[in-house]
C-alpha cells in the first residue's frame, strides 16, 4: 500500500477557493470514487477466500480517496454528486450480465480514470488507479479464460447471422423479388446458417480439444521412472524436449531421483514425479479456454438464428420495398454497433470504437450484395 494514499488531507491548500472548474471536476471525481467502492464491495460479496479479500481492500482504497475528495471539496461537497450518466449506465449493464462484465466495466473505469490529466489529482492517487487497473485485469482473467469459448461461439454466431443474412435479404430485395419471397429466403437462410454454423462449431471445437488431449503427458508415464537407468538418465530428454537447458533438465532429473531415493518417502517421490511429469490436468485450463462442442454449437445456433432474424423483422410486420430494405438496415446496424460494444466492454477497452468496426465491417458486406443483386435484377430485367 502506498502509505501517502492514507493521508486524505495531503496536498489541500486552503489560501484559496477552488474555482467552479475546479469543484465541478472535484464533485465528479468524488462520484466516481464513491461508484467504483460500491462496485467493490458488491463484487466483493459475489467471491471467497482471497479474491474477496482482494476485493475489500481495493474498496478501502477507493474509501481513502474519497474521503481526499471530501476534504477538498469541504462544503461544496453537499449535496451529493450523482456519478456520470455513462457510469450509473454502465452499472447497471454490469449487475444485470453478471460477474465478468461487472469486472470488466470496473477496469475500463480503472484504466480512463488512471488516464484522466487533472493537475489537481495527486500523483499517488494517479497511480493507485492504474495498479487498481491491473488488479482488476487478473481477477477478470480467469473469468475471461472460462467464458471465451462460448463467448467466441456467441459472438461469432449473432454477428454472422446479423451480416449473412442482412446480406441476403439485401441482395434478394435488390434483384426486385416480392417481399413474401424476401422473408420466405431470409427464413430459409436463418435456419439454414444456424444449422451450419452449429455443425461447424462441433466440429471446430470438438477438433481443438483433440489436438489438446494430443499434448496431455501420459498419466502412467511416472511409473516407468523408478526402472529408469540413472546413468543414462532419460527422464533429463523429456525436460529438454519441454524447453529446458540440457544442464536445468540434468539438474532437474537429478532432483526427482534424491526425492525416489529417499527412505520412507515413496509416496511424496511418487507426487514429485507425477508434478514433475505433468498429468491431464495441465490441459484443463486450455480445455476450459476451448469450451465444450455441445455449449459451442448450441450458443453459435442460438445467436445465430436470434441475429439472422433481425433482418426479418420489417418483412414480419409488412414493411415493403425501400422502407424494408431501410429498416432492415437501420435494426442490424443497432444490433452491430450493440455487439461491437459488449465485446469491447468485456475486453476491458473502449466500446465505440469496435462498434463502429461491427458497423463498417457488416454494412460493407451487405453493401456489396445489395449492389450485386442490384445488378443482377437489372440485367435479368
Amino acid at each position: 500500500m502506498n502509505p501517502r494514499a492514507s493521508s486524505p488531507g495531503e496536498g489541500i491548500s486552503a489560501e484559496h477557493e477552488p474555482t467552479r472548474a475546479q469543484i465541478k471536476r472535484w464533485r465528479r471525481h468524488l462520484a466516481e470514487e464513491r461508484m467504483e467502492a460500491r462496485t467493490y464491495r458488491d463484487l466483493s460479496e459475489r467471491r471467497t477466500g482471497e479474491e474477496r479479500a482482494v476485493l475489500r481492500q481495493l474498496e478501502d482504497a477507493e474509501r481513502r480517496h474519497e474521503e481526499y475528495w471530501l476534504a477538498r471539496l469541504g462544503e461544496h461537497a453537499l449535496p451529493a454528486p450523482k456519478p456520470p450518466l455513462r457510469t450509473r449506465a454502465a452499472a447497471v449493464l454490469a449487475h444485470l450480465f453478471g460477474t465478468i462484465f461487472i469486472l470488466a466495466m470496473a477496469q475500463r473505469a480503472e484504466q480512463r480514470s488512471s488516464r484522466d490529466v487533472d493537475d489537481d489529482v495527486p500523483a499517488h492517487m494517479q497511480a493507485d488507479e492504474h495498479i487498481h487497473a491491473e488488479v482488476i485485469r487478473s481477477l477478470a482473467a480467469k473469468s475471461r479464460e472460462t467464458l471465451a469459448g462460448t463467448f467466441r461461439a456467441a459472438v461469432f454466431g449473432a454477428n454472422d447471422g446479423l451480416v449473412s443474412n442482412l446480406a441476403l435479404v439485401l441482395g434478394v430485395a435488390a434483384s426486385g423479388m416480392e417481399s413474401h419471397t424476401v422473408l420466405l429466403t431470409g427464413v430459409s437462410g436463418l435456419l439454414a446458417g444456424a444449422l451450419s454454423m452449429a455443425a461447424g462449431e462441433w466440429v471446430s471445437v470438438r477438433s481443438q480439444r483433440e489436438l489438446l488431449d494430443a499434448s496431455i503427458p501420459d498419466p502412467d508415464a511416472h511409473q516407468a521412472v523408478p526402472d529408469l537407468d540413472v546413468n543414462a538418465n532419460e527422464l533429463a530428454l523429456v525436460f529438454r524436449a519441454r524447453g529446458e537447458t540440457e544442464a536445468e533438465a540434468e539438474a532437474h532429473a537429478t532432483q526427482v531421483f534424491a526425492k525416489l531415493a529417499k527412505p520412507a518417502t515413496g509416496e511424496s517421490g511418487a507426487i514429485a514425479v507425477r508434478a514433475a511429469l505433468g498429468s491431464a490436468a495441465e490441459s484443463e485450463g486450455a480445455g476450459e479456454q476451448v469450451g465444450t462442442p455441445m455449449r459451442a454449437a448450441l450458443s453459435s445456433f442460438a445467436f445465430f438464428a436470434v441475429g439472422a432474424f433481425f433482418p426479418l423483422i420489417p418483412y414480419l410486420v409488412g414493411a415493403t420495398g425501400a422502407a424494408a430494405i431501410v429498416a432492415a438496415a437501420v435494426i442490424v446496424g443497432l444490433a452491430l454497433l450493440f455487439t461491437g460494444g459488449v465485446v469491447g466492454v468485456l475486453s476491458g477497452q473502449s466500446p465505440a470504437p469496435r462498434a463502429l468496426r461491427q458497423l463498417l465491417v457488416g454494412y460493407g458486406a451487405a453493401g456489396v450484395t445489395y449492389l450485386l443483386g442490384f445488378l443482377f435484377g437489372t440485367t435479368l430485367a
